[in-house]
């Protein structure tokens, strides 16, 4: 006969298996300690998550605003909704290729449909109970998913590097990629080469001296005063997009017919495949730094929402992202308040400090983002 205990563990109720960690951190107590933490870490993640947000949009092929609004609504609804105690959600240099083929074959429109679609897939496969099976993936393929992701992000960054000068469009494969930068190399403008330069020494340097301070925050705005008060021919966000919007827009569906619904399906399918991998296994180094366990098919609902959500405010694929959930947690976060927070700050980011981000140079964050997701694969 098979025990009472054992029967519950085997076949656990829905409830169990749906309910978002934040109902059960905020069941445990809720101190205003809590608070504090939780609003340290947030505002620590938040800083991280501006420039990488924007860096990650550009390279994607979209505005750098599309993937602020991914961060906080879907970050929004990730912390609120998941599994996980300590995950991040936003937009995820994983996705850079698959976002810009799918823009490139659909256009913005098309992708946000295909976006919509994965969302409601991530939310079938969740109340299918199909999460558990993230178990059975080999940790080589964890350090391999995380590397190639380094690799790609880094590729997709050479250009803005350089600051180099394409004849055509850049080619969207890694070695064509390559090959046509290298053909440009005589177009290299070196005040482009003397910011970036400036920039990675700052983050490097700062993060051996001084561990704890915000020093992707103070790259960028080095970056921007340097370019605005030296008046350096460089592109900056304000140059080549029109600055960034001061508020979210308003929810809106994309144009559905049957023939885009087919078009787009395939993206869809491939969104949602990444979507599922990147935010279980953000989830998996959640719990291997913390002790903690989440709930991996309630994490794939909220996933699935945040995306639906998301795209109908014209933002980015949402999922969980490890570099950023890395910081929360060492930032000292108790529960997904501080993942709520983070998204709060961010927004008030865009409120109030929205026409400063104009001058930041389009070329940041995405290959120190490679780089963290690669570290924290491997920490795990």
């Amino acid at each position: 006969m098979i025990p009472a205990a054992r029967l519950v563990l085997a076949n656990p109720s829905f409830s169990e298996l749906f309910t978002p960690k934040l109902v059960t951190a905020l069941r445990e107590g809720y101190s205003l300690d809590k608070l504090r933490a939780d609003a340290v870490a947030g505002l620590t993640v938040a800083i991280v998550a501006l420039p990488l947000s924007m860096a990650i949009a550009i390279a994607s092929g979209a505005p750098p605003e599309r993937g602020l609004y991914t961060a906080v609504i879907g970050g929004f609804l990730i912390s609120a909704l998941g599994g996980s105690r300590f995950q991040i959600g936003g937009p995820a240099g994983a996705f850079i290729v698959l976002v810009a083929a799918s823009i490139e074959r659909h256009g913005y429109d098309g992708f946000l449909l295909a976006t919509i679609i994965a969302g409601l897939l991530l939310m079938a496969l969740g109340f299918l109970r199909l999460g558990v099976y993230i178990k059975y993936i080999p940790h080589p393929v964890t350090v391999g998913f995380t590397a190639g992701i380094a690799l790609i992000i880094f590729a997709s960054q050479l250009k803005e590097l350089f600051g180099l000068t394409l004849p055509g469009a850049e080619p969207g494969a890694v070695v064509p990629k390559l090959q046509a930068l290298w053909q440009a190399h005589g177009t290299a403008n070196p005040s482009a080469v003397a910011v970036a330069a400036l920039t990675i020494a700052i983050i490097v340097g700062l993060r051996r001296v001084r561990p704890t301070w915000p020093g992707l925050l103070i790259a960028v705005v080095a970056a921007g005063g340097l370019t605005a008060l030296a008046n350096l021919p460089v592109e900056t966000i304000g140059t080549r997009f029109g600055g960034v919007p001061n508020a979210l827009p308003a929810p809106q569906l994309p144009e559905i017919t049957l023939a885009r619904l087919g078009a787009v399906l395939p993206d869809a399918f491939s969104l949602a495949l990444l979507g599922a991998i990147e935010s279980l296994l953000s989830a998996v180094v959640a719990d291997a730094m913390t002790g903690r366990r989440h709930r991996s098919n309630c994490e794939l609902v909220a996933q699935g929402v945040a995306n639906v959500g998301a795209a109908l405010f014209g933002g980015l694929c949402a999922t969980g992202t490890i570099a950023r959930t890395a910081t929360n947690v060492r930032a000292g976060a108790s529960g997904p308040v501080a993942g709520i927070l983070h998204s709060a700050f961010l927004l008030l980011f865009m409120l109030f400090a929205a026409s400063l981000a104009s001058y930041i140079p389009p070329r940041r964050a995405c290959g120190r983002a490679g780089r963290g997701r690669l570290e924290h694969g491997r920490a795990a």
